[in-house]
């Protein structure tokens, strides 16, 4: 004789399905992920396309957009900027007008130079390239054919490449000569402090009392007055050829503007401390760029 659970159980057991049953018709059934993840080297993942990139590309350096004038670096009459430079410094130590370094190299923005960035620094008119080529010419005349029984052809045969090749070299020196035939004076009465010194001092400095005349050593053209170069203070720059220009600084009142002609002697500033310990005059002559010895130059007291 089978035994039938009892009643009770049986209920149960029929709730039990019935609770299981809607369960799994309540609870949607999502699809598997689809993920590829190729395996690559030691078993990594490889990101797959559209996924962010692990490292940049090691090429990216290279696609870093060049810096003004970089296709000059390392010519003659280019400078290439260092950190710390600023436009007014880089035209003093080169012997130009910065206004004429903005030219040059068209800038738009003469405050914002970048370290690495080239820059002429000598006039477009004096290109390396194109004297180069001059020789050239003179070499195509020495090989034309001469009349070896004219004598005047036979001397002219002989200075032919020398006088070309002397001519420009006679004018340069002409150049200089006149370059070094400026009138010179003192540009103050004060004594002087402090002698030059190509480490430590690159001119002369000068004592007095603030508001003491500063003078224009010779003759020439305002270059700068300002003060946007550091440890100088009031100072103004004044070109007197191609070869010289003289700085003056510290300077507590600027009496001249850019471009302003002065002449010997003129008063131009009135003796500061701007950017000094106390009052005085810093002198410099710059020749072609290069701070020189003040007291070879000028006349004796």
């Amino acid at each position: 004789m089978q035994l039938k659970p009892p009643i009770v159980f049986q209920r149960l057991l029929v709730t039990a399905a019935a609770l299981i049953l809607v369960a799994c018709a309540a609870t949607p059934r999502k699809p598997a992920p689809v993920e590829s993840r190729t395996v690559g080297v030691a078993g990594k993942p490889v990101p797959q396309a559209g996924a962010a990139p692990v490292a940049l590309p090691a090429a990216s350096a290279d696609n870093a957009k060049p810096l003004p004038g970089a296709e000059n670096s390392g010519k003659p009459g280019y400078y290439t900027v260092k950190t710390g430079d600023t436009l007014i410094r880089i035209a003093l130590d080169n012997g130009q007008n910065w206004r004429d370094l903005v030219k040059w190299n068209a800038l738009d923005k003469p405050n914002l130079i970048e370290a690495g960035q080239v820059l002429r620094v000598v006039a477009p008119s004096i290109d390396a390239s194109a004297v180069s080529t001059r020789p050239v010419a003179s070499s195509k005349v020495e090989t034309r054919p001469l009349d070896a029984k004219s004598p005047v052809g036979a001397a002219a045969s002989v200075p032919t490449g020398t006088n070309a090749a002397a001519a420009p070299a006679s004018a340069s020196s002409a150049s200089k000569d006149a370059d070094d035939e400026l009138s010179w004076s003192w540009p103050s009465t004060g004594a002087v402090t402090a002698g030059f010194d190509e480490l430590r001092n690159k001119g002369l400095a000068f004592a007095g009392k603030a508001g003491d005349a500063v003078l224009a050593a010779a003759d020439g053209r305002v270059m700068y007055a300002g003060s946007g170069l550091r440890g100088y203070g009031n100072m103004v720059i004044i070109k007197h050829n191609a070869t010289y220009l003289t700085a003056y600084a510290h300077n507590q009142t600027l009496l001249v503007k850019e471009d302003q002609a002065v002449r010997r002697g003129q008063k131009i500033a009135e003796m500061g401390s701007t950017d000094a310990e106390r009052v005085q005059l810093h002198f410099e002559i710059r020749k072609l760029g290069k701070p020189i010895d003040p007291a070879k130059l000028l006349p004796p007291r």
